[in-house]
């Protein structure tokens, strides 16, 4: 049975949600775990939907958090120079189209030229309103993003509706007293409002008092 959401404004999460980056993430973090001397296997988990330095953070405790964010900007840097294989998740070009001139930010823990450089090999067109990793204090599951998000679009917080791959975002959007549509496989598993496999099972219309009703299933 799909759910059916009225919202004034859609706030979407990148990685996961718009644009399937994987192969690129899956490459750099690879490295950079080997560089430290660390499984792979047990760093990529951690690594989908949160600013870099976090994932730092939890495997070398023991270094300065102003070492984690250089060492970040360098793992932005090569992530940002390898868009192979970064492509548009199943249904995105058709969702993005149908929001056109209707609210909706994008809300990422990407750098905004690591946002606009996959964004742009993925063909999809940027949102109006952008939050990225330079607009906050703090990285999901901080709720920062998207209240932003929602405060420059002009609406509260339970006017809006996000989209969502990975725990830490969903835990966001919950976090924000917003709802949330999980899209994929990942985010099946971590509770959102609702869940569709793709966003291929996603319509938005407008309705006769403006606002956006949004069919989710």
């Amino acid at each position: 049975m799909p759910s059916v959401f009225t919202a004034h404004a859609l706030l979407l999460d990148m990685d996961g949600t718009l644009v399937n980056s994987d192969a690129v993430v899956e490459r750099c973090w690879s490295r950079w775990a080997g560089r430290h001397g660390l499984d792979p296997a047990v760093v990529l988990p951690t690594v989908h939907g949160r600013q870099g330095h976090l994932t730092m953070a939890e495997f070398l405790p023991e270094r300065s958090m102003a070492e984690h964010h250089a060492e970040n900007a360098l793992v932005q840097a090569e992530e940002t120079a390898d868009l192979d294989g970064v492509v548009p998740v199943l249904g995105a070009p058709v969702f993005l189209a149908s929001l056109a001139g209707r609210p909706h930010a994008l809300v990422t823990s990407a750098g905004e030229a690591l946002a606009r450089a996959r964004m742009g090999a993925a063909g999809l067109p940027l949102p109006p309103v952008l939050v990225t990793a330079e607009r906050v204090s703090a990285s999901k599951p901080d709720p920062e993003g998207f209240l932003k998000g929602a405060a420059e679009l002009g609406f509260a917080p339970e006017e809006c509706l996000v989209f969502e791959d990975a725990q830490v975002g969903i835990a966001a959007a919950r976090a924000a007293g917003m709802r949330v549509v999980g899209v994929g496989p990942r985010a099946a598993v971590h509770a959102p409002t609702a869940h569709v496999a793709s966003l291929e099972d996603v319509r938005v219309e407008t309705t006769a008092d403006g606002r956006l009703r949004v069919t989710a299933g």
